[in-house]
């Protein structure tokens, strides 16, 4: 008897000691800079209001204003295409807001989604252009960019999302920025070496990826495309935070849930370009070659000055830099303190640093194409929504509440998962990622799972009711009640 409570007193002396968390940072220095705001609330329920008439209205009633808020937006793209154009013109707030007057349209009369569709894409084709003369790390530019670019991406998803129409393509071709490096297809796209991919995939934490900065975006993941010059094969290089840097086939990449991707390239004028064509090539081999000759760990602290980690957007920079091409040209910021808090509980400390969604504004590159799973768009955005209103919950000052007592068990885990990295295999926790870390990430998946099932239930009474998908901004809100419900 005497050996067994020795036994069970030192199986609980064992756990609480298991019980003591790692140290964590002690502050948080978030970046100076103001985080982007839309507060448009009443210019999102008017535009509801437009689509809820179109449908009522009839399409045959209806296309005439189309028609003319089409002309509309094509003569305005005319005229900027022409002009000097500067980020503070009043004309770039005349074009945001044709596009958005247009959108409800659309979608309640698709017939003409194809051509509005046609018209962001050269909305962006010309935005890209002009905004190689503009400084990127300025606020009026930042702001203007994102508007135009992020707010007309929004605008063609919110018709996709309303229109049963079989018309609306999954894939939109963009520029056909010239290239000498090798090149193979992809998503009926011919893509080159030194090719750029941003996705977005299916988890929580790609959401939170995706959302968790200054400029709420579209994309979580950055891989870098290398194309052998003989075979024409493709190899996507990428940084996972289960294993670190790895090498994927195209089909691969694929199979590792993607929904969306979009290709960039380095524009063919620059002048690293034109005096070394083949430099993204050159890139890309230098990427995989270290891939291939060592293990390179994830960086869960967003330091793209450290290259001896690499996260996702370091593994296109790095090499890049190397050959003097700094990427990511306007850096990505992280000033919200609710936000930061929920990184830094998953090991980030840099809050200056490089998101995905943030590169497709870098002037230096080219957009040549994007593709959707329009199947999953909806749950892009539902999740969208319910990672917001847990970056705005956290912002008030509320924490996530988690299994503490789970750590010993966890920290058990993760010793079990050391061993597995000294033989190249994953295991149940990150390399790299510390057992409260884990904790934390499943105690975010955990709310967020909750949190979706929540705003699905909502989405659906409302579709019942109204015979339409809850806009964004709906859906928003449905997530922001989550909160006021657990609290009555």
């Amino acid at each position: 008897m005497k050996k067994i409570k020795i036994a069970a007193l030192a199986v609980i002396v064992i756990y609480l000691i298991l019980l003591i968390p790692e140290s964590q940072q002690d502050k948080i220095e978030v970046a100076k800079h103001t985080q982007f705001v839309w507060n448009k609330d009443s210019l999102w329920q008017s535009l509801e209001i437009t689509f809820t008439n179109a449908k009522k209205n009839g399409c045959n009633n209806t296309k005439d204003h189309i028609g003319e808020k089409l002309i509309d937006f094509s003569n305005i793209l005319k005229f900027i295409e022409d002009e000097n154009l500067n980020p503070e013109d009043n004309i770039l707030d005349s074009l945001l807001s044709i596009v958005f007057q247009t959108a409800p349209l659309i979608g309640a009369c698709p017939d003409s989604a194809e051509r509005y569709l046609k018209l962001n894409s050269k909305l962006r084709r010309i935005i890209k252009e002009k905004s190689k003369n503009w400084n990127p790390n300025e606020l009026i530019v930042r702001n203007a960019l994102y508007k135009l670019i992020y707010g007309s991406r929004a605008a063609v998803e919110e018709i996709i999302l309303q229109s049963d129409s079989k018309r609306i393509p999954n894939l939109t071709l963009e520029n056909d920025e010239s290239s000498i490096t090798p090149y193979t297809t992809f998503l009926g796209v011919k893509i080159h070496s030194g090719d750029i991919l941003l996705s977005r995939g299916g988890a929580p934490t790609s959401a939170l990826i995706s959302r968790g900065s200054d400029y709420p975006g579209n994309f979580s993941h950055v891989a870098l495309v290398y194309v052998d010059p003989k075979t024409k094969v493709a190899s996507i290089i990428e940084a996972h935070i289960e294993v670190g840097v790895a090498i994927a086939s195209l089909e691969e990449y694929m199979n590792d849930k993607k929904l969306r991707v979009m290709i960039l390239r380095l524009r063919s004028d620059l002048p690293n370009i034109i005096a070394d064509p083949i430099l993204p090539h050159k890139a890309a081999d230098a990427s995989l070659k270290r891939a291939l000759s060592e293990h390179i760990s994830y960086d869960f602290e967003m330091d793209y000055k450290n290259q001896n980690k690499l996260f996702c957007s370091e593994v296109a920079s790095s090499e890049y830099k190397n050959l003097g091409i700094n990427l990511w040209m306007g850096k990505s910021t992280i000033s919200s303190i609710g936000t930061a808090r929920i990184l830094a509980g998953f090991g980030v400390k840099n809050f200056e640093t490089q998101e995905p969604s943030d590169l497709e504004y870098d002037p230096q590159l080219s957009v040549i194409a994007e593709w959707r799973d329009l199947e999953t768009l909806y749950k892009d955005h539902i999740d969208n929504a319910v990672v917001d209103a847990i970056l705005e919950w956290s912002e008030e000052g509320n924490e996530i509440m988690t299994d503490w007592f789970k750590l010993p068990i966890v920290k058990v885990l993760k010793l079990y998962s050391s061993i597995l990295n000294q033989f190249n295999i994953a295991g149940p926790i990150p390399e790299g990622m510390t057992s409260s870390s884990a904790l934390r990430h499943e105690a975010f998946k955990n709310l967020h799972g909750e949190m979706k099932l929540f705003v699905q239930a909502k989405a659906n009474n409302f579709r019942n009711t109204y015979n339409y998908n809850p806009p964004y901004w709906r859906l928003l809100d449905f997530a922001r009640s989550y909160f006021a419900d657990k609290h009555k």
